[in-house]
């Protein structure tokens, strides 16, 4: 999912190239020049960050910030400035701002400033999941943790596991499971899901997997939580 990008700037040319470099790097990026419009937006919708210039028309990025402190706890926020001296920077931290940056700034910079700033909010949100439910997917490491500690499936096991854990509204049939896991590789009876749903509960410190009786297998979201 692509992280969201609230930019509140009044400047043309320093929108524009800050837009496209954020977009560029992968960010969804909603650009407004007045603060009246970044409060409406953030009326209507989350962000996980926004870049706040301060002297802007209409509400000035101080009540921005402000807003966003009462109203989005998760939303990280840089401000992004001209104004330099000290009691404007105290200001932005005493209303909670995550960073202060002066401008002119080099795009690259402001960048590496967001991601600093994301890796350590989504960080924080990782760990409240793991407290929270404890079961947690490592997919680039093709993995399972149950707090902290790796469960030892195998690839097929931890396959069939995340195929369910990544849609837990939907049912699977035996059928969609082995596509999921062995792709059109597998010939054979389609039970040897029930023998892998066997294991992984043995292997799972929750009671996470649902049997749906004549349809399939089912996640469990509260049953991960117990």
């Amino acid at each position: 999912m692509e992280t969201k990008v609230l930019f509140l700037e009044d400047e043309p040319t320093i929108r524009e190239v800050l837009t496209e470099y954020m977009l560029i790097s992968g960010y969804q990026v909603t650009a407004v020049q007045r603060g009246d419009r970044a409060l409406e937006l953030l009326g209507e919708q989350e962000f996980d960050i926004a870049v706040l210039d301060i002297c802007v028309p209409g509400a000035d990025g101080f009540a921005v910030l402000e807003f966003i402190h009462k109203n989005h706890k998760k939303t990280a926020v840089i401000m992004l400035t001209a104004l330099e001296d000290e009691q404007t920077q105290v200001k932005a931290f005493n209303l909670y701002a995550d960073d202060y940056v002066i401008k002119p700034v080099s795009p690259i910079i402001l960048l590496k400033r967001m991601e600093t700033i994301l890796r350590r909010t989504s960080g924080g949100a990782e760990e409240e999941k793991e407290k929270a439910m404890g079961l947690v997917l490592q997919e680039k490491a093709f993995c399972a943790l149950y707090r902290k500690e790796r469960l030892p499936l195998t690839l097929s096991e931890y396959l069939l596991l995340q195929t369910l854990y990544r849609e837990p509204d939907r049912v699977f049939t035996r059928e969609q499971l082995i596509l999921c896991i062995f792709n059109e590789d597998y010939i054979g009876n389609d039970r040897i899901i029930d023998a892998h749903v066997k294991n992984l509960r043995k292997k799972l410190p929750v009671n996470c997997i649902k049997t749906v009786i004549g349809v399939g297998y089912q996640f469990d979201a509260e049953g991960a939580e117990r």
